[in-house]
């Protein structure tokens, strides 16, 4: 495994929260530049959501602490989010909706 953490490997934790087989939990968020932590059974993504609507994730740490950020995913074209099929797109953002009127109520 790389010492670097490749948007497809983000993207495969991203897919099995989204099937519901990894849990999915808000840690903070959202910032004022609409960042949100969240933990995925021990890896940390940082993702950007706006208006509801998940963009892209900023940066990931696994949990041996192997890392990845926008910066090197996008020189090889992509980023994790994009990889997620429309329909795993639509999940994580309902668990971000779902858990972020969680934490404000």
């Amino acid at each position: 495994m790389s010492a670097f953490l490749s948007a497809r490997e983000v993207c495969q934790r991203l897919r099995d929260a989204a099937l519901g087989v990894l849990a999915f939990n808000i840690c903070d968020g959202p910032t004022a530049a609409g960042l949100i932590a969240v933990d995925i059974e021990g890896w940390q993504l940082l993702l950007d959501v706006e208006g509801g609507r998940l963009h892209h994730c900023e940066f990931a740490r696994s949990g041996d602490g192997q890392e990845g950020a926008l910066e090197s995913w996008q020189r090889y074209g992509t980023d994790p989010v994009s990889l997620l099929s429309t329909w795993e797109l639509a999940q994580i953002e309902q668990l971000l909706k779902a858990q972020t009127n969680e934490v404000a109520q």
